[in-house]
């Protein structure tokens, strides 16, 4: 196979082998979706059910790749390709991209809230030392908290810690580790804050701010031509990721990568559409909820392309298992070492095998050329795998193993041996007489010393990652109720409880474990034995936070947006009796603390709300909305309602303003990677537009759960707090 430069996609069809059989299927000229219709396979073929074992692919590639080249040609024709972004030197960091990780901000092994510093190093040594590390990361610090109040997407941005100038300074850090950088962009916020520009001047304004290099377009397919122009003109030409797989084919002159999704998982590995259009688009493979990912690589490696790996998924670990992530490690090792060959002009899937159910691609250059190879079999698979011309004085490796080859020559041909593990990776160089790669003995002594120990060696089991509650001291014991408290008698109660994240199903690992649970779970039930305590009636006013503070002294470390509402340090005229907001769960444990109390858990705030009955609503079991606030469905939050303005809303024993005006602060959960906090009642703030933001829970078997990173981020105008004091 080879192409003119002139004409990169006038491949001709003398491949080396002429066709055992003719292909009784033609390719159909009518392909939308992702991925390309497999060899031999009619429309319809339940082949991956019955009989695929009598499949011959090699009987009808040849015909199918000529096929799919005419295809290619018209359509390339059809949206007046012009390939001018792939040739610009700034953009063709993509196509080695090959190790793409969506990365919550919000993860701890990027931000130490303690020290109050990013750990942009932690981060990446963790990832390089369990899969080799990442060539781009998308710095995700948007949804699900999105929505909590009216911050839009840009906001959220200019929240983080040390606001742009700490972004730009995480960017570099990522850049001194060789790490290019994405920033998100969304369509679907409209119901936050107007900001006032289009969304691709604002990215663009963030982008150059910042020094990114690409933007992730959220449930894009295809980042509109806009946000590429304005970066341009902002003078940081970027790299443009949509989300979703390109739907429209002219989107791809400037899209230069995507992300892929749900390749079908049958006997024959699908080809990548666009992959197939222009060799040089970069897919990312995105599978967030896998966890048994051996397909998912299984086709990055046989369309040589890359992969997302996606572990901190809105907060839940889905981490690679060990066998994946080595096996992603030694994909990346041979994709990286062999880039230019990963975006050959000439690429050829379905490069013929010898052993049925051993699917090859190959790579060609002009001085070497590769192919990967996949096992889709349950089993080992050893012996003679590859024929390919051969040309005296040419030199043979396997790239897996990282051993020179010794070929059987016969007719011409170079046959080729070696052994590709169940469901595994295999790959060959063949090295033009007289050519010399850059750092390949280097390369193959790594393969060799990665190869000793099998993939079968590792794991695959997948397992939640274990998680704590943070302790929270009791108080001293007061005998009879505080200014301003109710007493909770004692007693039995079922506590019944979900969480409504959006995403997650009810998988293990979604949202927070109790302490009697063995791991975190979305439906929560158990009967429980409360002691007295007592609780505030009402959530602490602006007015008490005030007193707290000049009677304390007390400022916080990290004060970006603290009592945001307020002015001059103290709220509002009419503000006083509004619950104050604006508060992390660090001030409010400040404030409990100097008032001699401290948050509730999470149980204890909902029997005080519910009381042994089990009620939905603090009222009684029908939604009632002269109980609560009015909601707010405008794109700007308004002033909380005043803390008892709905003594009708009171709950059995007589406490206020549970639900509907703002959330309340309880328990804090954290595991390895994220922190997050339970928050109860839900906010009278609705943003409009999208199911993305962040839900409500009114009825008192629901809770939300709000990612916590720091302070600065973490306050909102839709949270407060009420507090707790222990009884005898």
């Amino acid at each position: 196979m080879s192409h003119s430069p002139d004409h990169p996609y006038a491949v001709d069809s003398d491949d080396a082998n002429p066709p055992l059989v003719k292909n009784e299927y033609k390719f159909s000229h009518v392909t939308t979706g992702r991925y390309l219709p497999t060899p031999g396979k009619a429309p319809g073929w339940p082949f991956a059910e019955i009989g695929h074992w009598k499949m011959d692919v090699d009987g009808c590639a040849d015909d199918w790749i000529a096929e799919l080249k005419d295809w290619r040609r018209e359509h390339l024709a059809r949206i007046g390709y012009d390939d001018a972004n792939y040739r610009r030197p700034e953009l063709q960091w993509a196509q080695r991209n090959f190790v793409h990780a969506q990365m919550m901000v919000e993860d701890r092994y990027f931000y130490d809230p303690e020290a109050g510093r990013y750990t942009v190093d932690r981060y990446l040594d963790d990832l390089e030392q369990r899969y080799g590390g990442i060539d781009s990361v998308l710095l995700w610090y948007v949804y699900p908290n999105i929505g909590i109040d009216d911050r839009n997407q840009f906001d959220l941005a200019r929240d983080l810690p040390g606001g742009l100038d700490g972004l730009r300074g995480a960017v570099e850090d990522f850049h001194r580790r060789g790490v290019r950088v994405f920033l998100p962009t969304m369509p679907w916020d409209n119901g936050t804050r107007p900001q006032g520009q289009a969304d691709w001047d604002a990215a663009a304004e963030l982008v150059k701010a910042v020094g990114a290099d690409g933007l992730n377009g959220d449930t894009y397919n295809g980042v509109p031509r806009a946000f590429f122009d304005a970066c341009a003109a902002a003078g940081r030409p970027v790299v443009l990721q949509p989300e979703s797989t390109i739907s429209a084919e002219e989107q791809l002159i400037w899209n230069v990568q995507s992300w892929g999704k749900k390749a079908p998982n049958e006997a024959v590995p699908p080809v990548a559409k666009f992959k197939w259009l222009e060799p040089r688009h970069m897919i990312n493979y995105e599978n967030r909820w896998g966890r048994e990912r051996n397909h998912d690589l299984q086709y990055i490696f046989f369309n040589g392309v890359g992969y997302n790996a996606w572990e901190n998924v809105w907060g839940i670990w889905n981490q690679l298992t060990p066998r994946d992530a080595e096996s992603l490690r030694r994909i990346a090792a041979i994709e990286r070492q062999f880039a230019a060959a990963m975006v050959s002009m000439a690429w050829r899937p379905y490069e013929r095998t010898l052993q049925h159910g051993v699917f090859a691609s190959r790579f060609p250059l002009d001085d070497y050329t590769v192919w990967n190879l996949v096992n889709r079999h349950e089993y080992d698979v050893d012996g003679e795998q590859l024929a390919v011309p051969h040309v005296e004085g040419a030199r043979y490796f396997d790239t897996w193993h990282g051993v020179a080859l010794e070929p059987r020559i016969e007719n011409g041909r170079a046959i080729l041996s070696f052994a590709l593990e169940a469901r595994g990776f295999g790959g060959v160089l063949a090295l033009a007489p007289g050519a010399a790669i850059d750092g390949l003995e280097a390369f193959l002594a790594r393969m060799r010393e990665l190869a000793a120990t099998p993939l079968s060696a590792y794991s695959a089991e997948w397992k939640p990652l274990p998680q704590q509650l943070r302790p929270i001291a009791a108080t001293p014991s007061a005998a009879s109720a505080p200014e301003g408290m109710v007493a909770i008698a004692g007693g039995e109660f079922d506590f019944a409880v979900g969480g409504i994240e959006i995403e997650g199903q009810t998988w293990a690992g979604n949202d927070v474990r109790y302490p009697w649970e063995t791991t975190p779970r979305r439906g929560h039930r158990r009967r429980m034995q409360l002691q007295p305590y007592f609780i505030d009636r009402t959530p602490v006013t602006n007015a008490q936070f005030h007193a707290f503070l000049q009677a304390s002294g007390w400022q916080p470390s990290d004060p970006h947006h603290f009592l945001r509402h307020w002015r001059d340090g103290a709220p509002l005229p009419g503000w006083e009796n509004k619950p104050v907001t604006w508060v992390s769960i660090e001030d409010a444990r400040a404030y409990a603390a100097w008032a001699g109390k401290r948050l509730p858990h999470e149980w204890e705030w909902q029997y005080a709300a519910q009381g042994t009955d089990g009620r939905l609503y603090p009222w009684g079991n029908a939604w009632d909305e002269s109980k609560v606030p009015a909601v707010n469905r405008g794109r700007t939050l308004r002033a909380p309602d005043d803390v008892d303005a709905h003594p009708d809303g009171a709950s059995p024993f007589g406490v206020l303003d549970l639900v509907g005006n703002v959330w309340q602060w309880t328990n804090e959960y954290l595991d390895e990677h994220t922190r997050a906090a339970v928050l109860r009642g839900g906010s009278s703030y609705q943003p409009r537009t999208s199911h993305w933001y962040f839900p409500q829970a009114y009825r008192l078997d629901q809770h939300g759960k709000y990612l916590l990173m720091a302070p600065c981020k973490d306050r909102s105008g839709c949270v407060g707090f009420r507090c707790v004091v222990d009884a005898p």
